[in-house]
């Protein structure tokens, strides 16, 4: 090599590493798998992609308690990422990590970004705010709960495909139905128990999970799930239980393939699930509304959030703040939005979004898409209904899983396994007061 191509060589590299280093790394720590881990890593490498300044790198951490687990530990070992997943019931607990997190409506004034949390879908904005409306972290995978239902079956079992049960009778009755003709181990079926039957269902009916705003307004909340509705409701999934017209599934997501195996006619479950059944069912199929009990004055009220958010940890520089303050604002761009829920079936989480898609006429071919966010956007959100904050709620959930179990398996009454659930789950909210306010 002549002594003028080595000088040429050590030039570019040199301006090779100083373009490098201006780059700013911007660690992303995720839980999605499979489709939905494309989705994570394309958004990145197309931000990656529109500007030199930032570089979104993305890093899978398990699942969602795992990734909010190794967030946590990572910030208390001085290496957390920049921004963190965190699925909706970690809300609380990312909260009461003093310190540990930038609140967004902070990050994108301090980095001069545009940010107004009205163009937001309200249920989305609730969900994630203080009660000033002051967004803590950033909507990304939002769900809801819907209703889905095999139309081949409803045809077997001389019910209209095209009309879908809108009640809790209805759905029973046609569960009755489907169950009498031949779907003889499961009428019908709820995934995430306590998601599904608690939480979802509570806000639905405009009735409480506990009080102070179900938690929104201070950790010093009790719960409420032993009403007389919470018992009634959970009473008639015993009763169903005894015959297989209902049939648990666990607590989790784990039972869903028996609706894409053609075995359970019915499955409640999230509107996530979307997916899974366009990939995996061999029948028509279709969803709807959660059911609801017509007697409750002013039911149907609007379903709230699933899925996750991301929040912003703390700790960052200025010029790291400001690159994840643009990375918020590629991903709120209404044609992203747009493409995003329409290629994966999640949410838009802005208005505008939606009023594109929905202006583009492409809910009349895939109506499905668009169930969710008639829930959510039914009525406006009330205090019951704009979401839920417990601390502990991971664990709190299996807790009240267990006691349902106990009721559909004839240990305890309806009503036994509710206050025990209450009792149990108020003793954990005390821990978690204590541990946030010594």
């Amino acid at each position: 090599m002549n002594l003028r191509a080595l000088l040429f060589g050590v030039a570019a590299s040199a301006l090779w590493a100083g373009t490098a280093a201006a780059q700013t790394e911007i660690q992303w720590w995720h839980a999605m798998t499979g489709a939905n881990n494309d989705v994570v890593v394309k958004l990145a490498d197309d931000f990656n992609k529109s500007q030199k300044d930032y570089k979104i790198v993305v890093s899978y951490k398990g699942n969602y308690p795992d990734t909010m687990n190794a967030g946590i530990a990572a910030f208390r070992a001085g290496n957390a990422p920049h921004i963190l997943q965190v699925f909706e019931v970690g809300t609380a607990t990312m909260m009461a990590a003093k310190g540990a997190v930038k609140p967004v409506f902070e990050l994108m004034k301090d980095a001069g970004e545009p940010f107004d949390p009205s163009s937001y879908l309200p249920a989305v904005t609730g969900y994630y705010s203080t009660v000033k409306g002051e967004m803590l972290s950033f909507p990304f995978n939002s769900s809801s709960t819907v209703m889905w239902y095999n139309k081949d079956a409803f045809k077997k079992a001389g019910l209209n495909p095209e009309v879908p049960p809108k009640t809790w009778p209805e759905t029973f009755e046609a569960a009755k139905k489907l169950h009498a003709s031949g779907y003889s181990t499961c009428g019908f079926a709820t995934a995430w128990i306590t998601w599904v039957n608690i939480e979802q269902f509570s806000v639905w009916h405009n009735v409480p999970i506990g009080t102070k705003a179900n938690g929104i307004d201070g950790f010093d909340t009790e719960l409420k799930i032993n009403s007389p509705l919470h018992v009634r409701h959970l009473q008639n999934l015993v009763d169903l239980q005894k015959d297989k017209t209902f049939d648990y599934v666990g607590r989790t997501s784990t039972g869903e393939g028996r609706f894409t195996s053609g075995e359970c006619p019915i499955m409640l479950t999230s509107s996530g699930f979307y997916g899974n059944v366009k990939a995996n069912a061999k029948f028509a199929w279709a969803n709807a509304p959660m059911p609801y009990y017509p007697d409750v004055a002013g039911a149907p009220q609007n379903s709230t959030l699933g899925g996750a958010s991301l929040w912003v940890m703390g700790g960052k520089s200025a010029a790291e703040y400001k690159g994840v303050a643009k990375f918020f604002t590629f991903l709120s761009d209404v044609d992203r939005q747009a493409k995003l829920h329409t290629d994966s079936g999640y949410l838009p989480i802005t208005k505008a979004a939606y009023e594109k898609v929905k202006a583009s006429g492409f809910y009349k071919e895939n109506p499905y898409l668009e169930t969710p966010l008639l829930e959510l956007t039914n009525k406006p959100p009330t205090e019951n209904s704009k979401g839920l904050r417990f601390g502990n709620m991971v664990q709190m959930r299996d807790v009240w899983a267990e006691e349902i179990e106990a009721a559909l398996s004839g240990q305890k009454t309806a009503q036994q396994a509710l206050d025990a659930a209450v009792q149990r789950g108020n003793a954990m909210l005390r821990q978690f007061e204590r541990t946030v306010t010594r």
